[in-house]
């Protein structure tokens, strides 16, 4: 394993003009950390991932492994592995053969490659497959033979570029915890690309979101739902409100905003908020963290339900209340509530957020 680092690193297309797919982007990822590139399409982290891999060269910026800057380095010097969207497995030879495609390449002798291959199928739940046509294995077993092809070669970086996107929902949940198992067992340093956020969550050790070719926020999974940096990660990440509300005071870790319909709050922020009395602050609460209550309760907000939709788990609801309307989740509803009904909002202080536009 070795770690990874990102420094100032952007790439502009000749195609693409003056519009650069990656900008300015500065990430050191952790020998053995298992690092997730999250945001939605055309975000750059595909193009960011393949300048980790050497398939792209950077614009300008450095990419380093360890003490050494391997930017203009090509990618078969490099000592990663990578699995990508589509597997790019070889129909024509059989899984033995197509996992031990590298160490050919590497001219790794014959005893030395199949035991190899063997250690890296038995990795993968896939033992006893090698002689197997690749069209004779169902979608999640190719994937984990493009897996097993990545691992064969020892790489110290492990690269994967949306390896689950071709599988059903229940396959990508039970591959997730596979590949993660896989990465700590097989000691190498994971930089994972994908645009789901619940596969980010799941597997990372820290998530990079990405929007527009910059970075927005790198932190743990837990940071970055809960704290999130911008607007722009409060709404990609899960579920949120973020509400535009006025600023009544400040001090360096809370900003006080006043509430629609009436009364105020004090608001965790960062210690860069930068905000003063009669600015305007956007402030992120999860619709988990609204309780629904009496319109009687002292500090509830007043609202109308508009939307109700009983999801088994919780009741979503969409609630007007003095112009905004507010993403609830609740899990205690009271019996009967209905559309068009008034209600009170009782939003959890803790749990709400200063962010950036």
């Amino acid at each position: 394993m070795i770690d990874v680092t990102l420094e100032s690193v952007s790439k502009r297309f000749a195609r693409g003009g003056d519009t650069a797919a990656v900008a300015d982007v500065d990430i050191t990822i952790a020998a053995g950390e298992f690092f997730t590139l999250l945001g939605p399409s055309g975000c750059g982290k595909t193009t960011t991932l393949r300048m980790v891999a050497g398939f792209y060269f950077p614009t300008s910026g450095r990419i380093r492994f360890g003490t050494e800057d391997v930017t203009r380095r090509p990618p078969n010097k490099r000592d990663t592995g990578m699995v990508f969207q589509n597997y790019a497995l070889f129909p024509h030879l059989s899984v033995a053969q197509n996992v031990a495609y590298g160490l050919k390449i590497r001219k790794v002798g014959r005893v030395e490659s199949k035991r190899r291959v063997e250690e890296a199928l038995g990795q993968v739940h896939l033992a006893g497959y090698g002689d197997r046509r690749i069209d004779e294995l169902s979608g999640g077993q190719q994937q984990r033979v493009a897996l097993a092809r990545a691992l064969v070669i020892r790489p110290k970086t492990l690269l994967l570029d949306e390896p689950l996107s071709n599988l059903d929902a229940k396959l990508r949940e039970e591959t997730r915890t596979e590949i993660r198992r896989i990465q700590q067992e097989a000691g190498t340093t994971g930089i994972y690309v994908t645009h789901d956020q619940a596969e980010a969550m799941a597997m990372s050790d820290r998530i990079a979101v990405m929007q527009a070719g910059r970075v927005q926020q790198i932190g743990a999974p837990q940071e970055i739902y809960h704290r999130p940096a911008t607007s722009f990660v409060a709404r990609f990440i899960g579920r949120s409100n973020v509400l535009t509300l006025p600023v009544q005071g400040a001090t360096e870790r809370t900003v006080t905003v006043g509430l629609p319909g009436g009364g105020e709050i004090d608001v965790p922020a960062p210690a860069d908020h930068g905000l003063r009395q009669g600015e305007t602050a956007q402030v992120s609460v999860r619709p988990e963290h609204i309780g629904l209550t009496s319109t009687t309760e002292a500090g509830a907000l007043p609202g109308r339900v508009a939307e109700l939709e009983f999801t088994g788990m919780a009741t979503n609801l969409v609630v007007d209340t003095a112009g905004e309307r507010m993403q609830v989740a609740a899990v205690d509803v009271p019996a009967g509530i209905a559309v068009g009904d008034q209600v009170g909002l009782r939003l959890n202080r803790d749990r709400m957020w200063v962010v950036r536009p």
